[in-house]
């Protein structure tokens, strides 16, 4: 069976980078994005999509397959990475997934069983729990329907309670009988190499600010103003993605300045940052490098990595 690999690390770690020299290097490897914003078409600057140059001389898969008022989930993601795997393996090749959407790679990873979604039906039951008379009845109907999912879920949490009764009004299966949880590590449904980049906290706010400095200059405000004037709206999905957000608030009047629009921006990445580093961290199978040496010396130690052979071990938290 092919070993494949997974980079896996907060934002602006240098992963994709690392994935592309990695490619160069081996000759058979093909590149399978997790990022949930780089699968949008004429989403480039602000998601730190791989150049078309870059895409050219190495293949990618998941990149460019939707349209920005799509709506995209987890579920997407599992099957067509599930798809592009079975294509690389059957041309001999091997997969690098990059990816800081944890979820999406637990999916893919972990085969999750990933419950359908319907975003008419998400938009019909907020609108029963825009206030705490709603939100309070919303809970006690989860409390009475599948009391385990509502024992794990706080009853403010809105998101969450919406999300277990979206899951059974379509199927009609409780939404805690999706497998055991996301807190359980077993061993990978393929056969693959989990490794992390880290960089210390300073180094990687700093990395960030050069992001969207680099981003600003790359023509990252034309590019929201162009997918904002299209005919058909941005999806509910694509507006989430950091940078457009903003922007697109201070376009509609929420914002004051672009100045702020950007600094908002790169606020909520290095929040974004932190919440990735703390889901990452609880998974003991990924070993973690550090990244703030040359990209040379990273990638030289995640290919040695990836060529040890596989010793089983005790699957414990390292939360």
């Amino acid at each position: 069976m092919t070993r494949h690999l997974a980079l896996i690390g907060t934002t602006a770690t240098g992963k994709s980078a690392c994935a592309l020299e990695l490619a160069r290097e081996l000759g058979d490897i093909e590149i399978v994005s997790l990022d949930s914003m780089q699968v949008y078409r004429a989403m480039d600057i602000g998601t730190a999509k791989p150049t078309t140059a870059e895409r050219a001389e190495v293949p990618h898969h998941l990149i460019d397959v939707a349209d920005p008022s799509d709506e995209w989930s987890v579920r997407e993601t599992q099957d067509a990475a599930r798809a592009a795997l079975q294509d690389i393996e059957a041309r001999g090749k091997r997969a690098v997934f990059v990816g800081g959407t944890g979820l999406y790679v637990r999916a893919v990873i972990d085969a999750l069983d990933v419950p359908p979604s319907d975003m008419a039906k998400r938009v019909e039951l907020e609108a029963r729990v825009v206030d705490e008379a709603g939100l309070a009845l919303a809970y006690a109907e989860l409390q009475r329907i599948d009391p385990l999912a509502a024992s794990r879920i706080e009853p403010d949490n809105r998101r969450r309670i919406v999300r277990a009764l979206e899951v059974w009004e379509l199927t009609g299966r409780p939404f805690s009988s999706y497998g055991p949880g996301l807190s359980t590590y077993g061993p990978p449904a393929i056969d693959i190499e989990l490794v992390g980049l880290e960089l210390p906290a300073d180094a990687l706010a700093h990395s960030i600010a050069l992001r969207f400095a680099a981003m600003r200059d790359a023509g990252l405000v034309d590019e929201v103003r162009a997918l904002s004037t299209r005919a058909q709206a941005l999806s509910r999905t694509a507006r989430q993605a950091i940078g457009y957000k903003e922007i697109l608030a201070f376009f509609e009047g929420e914002l004051e300045t672009l100045d702020a629009a950007l600094e908002l921006a790169e606020l909520r990445t290095r929040q974004l940052a932190r919440r990735q580093r703390v889901w990452f961290q609880r998974d003991p199978r990924i070993h973690w490098i550090d990244a703030a040496t040359k990209l040379g010396p990273v990638t030289a130690e995640v290919r040695a990595r990836w060529a040890e052979p596989v010793v089983p071990a005790p699957i414990e938290s390292r939360a």
